[in-house]
């Protein structure tokens, strides 16, 4: 019998419940638990669940992207963060995940998918030195 990856029970998990609602869908969630349950796979289940979510997110065009900052960012920023990223990822959704983190000196740092984008003081100022230091 040929072992089933995680990606692969969450794929099909979403394949096997996509489009469907009430008693149907949760006909179909009792049987994936007793799939889970019959191959053992239980202890694995949030490792699938985060998966599916990740498919999930996909699928319907939402992204989470993770905000670093060294204060909460105001309405109006994240608005406009919101909408530049919405554009830039062509994305429906833009779930903004917001993390202090007192070790920046200012700025922001984002993570979206496998992206980092550095907007930083410390990574600015980098460029910079880099820049100014640099032969010509």
């Amino acid at each position: 019998m040929k072992k089933l990856t995680n990606n692969e029970i969450a794929r099909a998990i979403y394949l096997s419940t996509k489009g469907k609602s009430g008693t149907h869908l949760t006909d179909t969630l009792h049987n994936v638990v007793k799939f889970l349950h019959r191959r053992r796979l239980l202890l694995k289940s949030k490792e699938i669940l985060e998966i599916l979510k990740k498919i999930i997110n996909k699928e319907e065009r939402v992204m989470v992207a993770k905000v670093s900052s060294v204060k909460k960012l105001d309405a109006e920023i994240k608005k406009d963060l919101t909408h530049s990223l919405k554009k830039k990822y062509d994305a429906k959704e833009i779930i903004l995940e917001e993390k202090l983190n007192e070790n920046l000196l200012g700025g922001v740092r984002i993570e979206i998918n496998d992206e980092v984008i550095d907007l930083t003081l410390k990574n600015k100022i980098g460029q910079l030195q880099k820049y100014l230091t640099r032969t010509v």
